[in-house]
């Protein structure tokens, strides 16, 4: 059953917060079934977002008198905004819950987080009940994100549903082409030191975000991960394969460490595998690239 009411005669109302790559998949996934506005910062993207389909709305995170006309406007509401870029806190999405909460509030709010937030746990499997343990401002400002999203959920009575997603890849994704990488010749660290990654297609996290809008639980936390179990290291050379190119160089953690950015080595510091039991229990979600090698066999 759904958990969004709406009235026979129209259709309910989608407040996309953050609308890129990811939105714009959730946009055609919608259309024709909810209305759609899109939250930008940016005039210059008034007209994609208006031939994607969707009412654009010039608003701007770190400015709250801007935010004014989000109160009311939605049935549910989809913040996949990045927080910013210093500090351990998040105003944007402070900013954005006390918009919300100034007139008639949305049914839902789901939220893109990361699965960042666990920090290192050496390997080991993690499902939701695991505590977070950050170890990065980066993750720092996640965490205080979902802290805000689900206080939004108890103290004002929506329903509010947090996303832990991983590496976000699609062949069709700018930035997030794995092959890039392996062209590049980016390397990776030695079997020995190697880390395990995650990994979600994106447009199993767009098919995601649509199935929490529906049937998200209140104040439920969901790891958004495929079934793929690899090591980083594993993971490239399996798209290196695929497309014929040579693998990726691999270097010890401490050649790693000499040639590669505290920003690169931060991604190389954390090993975690994600249970993803709920996404497929409670959203009732059948990945349509449960793999890497899923994905690459279907040119995706």
């Amino acid at each position: 059953m759904s958990l969004i009411r709406s009235s026979r005669h129209r259709k309910p109302v989608l407040l996309i917060v953050g609308c890129g790559d990811v939105g714009l998949r959730v946009l055609r996934l919608l259309q024709g079934r909810w209305r759609v506005l899109a939250l930008t910062s940016s005039a210059d993207r008034v007209a994609e977002l208006r031939g994607a389909g969707a009412t654009p709305l010039i608003g701007n995170l770190d400015d709250a008198a801007s935010l004014a006309r989000l109160a009311g406007v939605a049935d549910a509401v989809l913040h996949l905004a990045p927080p910013p870029s210093q500090g351990q806190a998040d105003g944007r999405t402070q900013r954005l819950i006390q918009a919300l909460a100034r007139r008639s509030l949305p049914q839902c709010l789901v939220y893109g987080s990361t699965s960042g937030v666990y920090g290192d746990a050496q390997g080991a499997w993690l499902d939701e009940t695991r505590a977070v343990n950050p170890s990065t401002d980066r993750a720092w400002r996640r965490v205080d994100a979902e802290r805000r999203v689900r206080w939004a959920g108890r103290a004002l009575g929506l329903r509010a549903c947090v996303l832990r997603i991983p590496g976000i890849y699609a062949a069709d994704r700018v930035g997030g082409d794995p092959k890039d990488r392996v062209q590049r010749g980016a390397p990776v660290l030695r079997a020995e030191d190697d880390v395990y990654t995650n990994h979600i297609h994106a447009d199993d996290l767009a098919r995601a975000c649509v199935a929490a809008l529906w049937r998200g639980l209140p104040q439920r936390v969901i790891n958004v991960s495929d079934d793929s179990t690899l090591a980083m290291g594993d993971h490239f050379d399996a798209v290196a394969d695929h497309y014929g190119l040579p693998r990726s160089p691999r270097l010890s953690r401490a050649e790693a460490t000499q040639a590669l950015s505290p920003m690169q080595m931060s991604f190389l510091s954390e090993s975690r595998r994600l249970r993803n039991a709920r996404l497929k229990r409670e959203l009732r979600l059948g990945l349509q690239y449960p793999t890497v090698q899923a994905a690459l066999k279907a040119g995706r």
